[in-house]
């Protein structure tokens, strides 16, 4: 089934204009897509975000790394207990607190990351292939600013004006 809508339908609703649905309708697509591709390095999209996280800053706690991917500490256990099942990372008692464990890739971690994204990276130049160089870095640009402090705030009930400075 496709989730595209028909050729010739009509794109100037109010639906189309709805931010919720725009943002919805992209991840669920990306979300298709992506599953399958990085199902083929071991792991599922959630393994692939934390293994990207830990392979980008490894010395950090599983409580910091859960707050670093926006993942419940809870989902974060099993996502690294799937990875380090798969060979992908390990834990190891921080030596400063024997109570904390440190998340670290393995080599087999790095090399399937690294495969993986490759992959990732030809799916999202699919998506994007309609956009010339300058519009798909601005893209992600706007994106990366709207995933930082503006939404902290809707999600806290503030105001999303990023120019508005967040009361202390």
């Amino acid at each position: 089934m496709s989730l595209s809508p028909p050729t010739g339908a009509r794109t100037d609703t109010r639906l189309h204009d709805d931010l919720h649905w725009l943002f919805a309708r992209l991840k669920q697509g990306l979300a298709t897509a992506e599953a399958s591709v990085v199902r083929e390095h071991g792991m599922s999209l959630w393994g692939y975000t934390v293994l990207m996280a830990v392979a980008e800053a490894p010395v950090r706690s599983q409580l910091a790394l859960a707050q670093a991917v926006s993942v419940d500490k809870s989902k974060l256990v099993l996502v690294i207990d799937e990875l380090e099942a798969a060979g992908l990372v390990h834990r190891r008692p921080d030596p400063a607190d024997r109570r904390v464990r440190i998340v670290e890739a393995t080599d087999a971690g790095r090399r399937s990351l690294d495969a993986a994204r490759e992959a990732i990276a030809s799916v999202e130049s699919r998506l994007l292939a309609d956009l010339d160089a300058p519009a798909r870095e601005l893209l992600r640009t706007t994106l990366r600013q709207l995933a930082a402090a503006p939404v902290a705030r809707i999600e806290e009930g503030g105001q999303a004006d990023a120019c508005t400075p967040v009361p202390s």
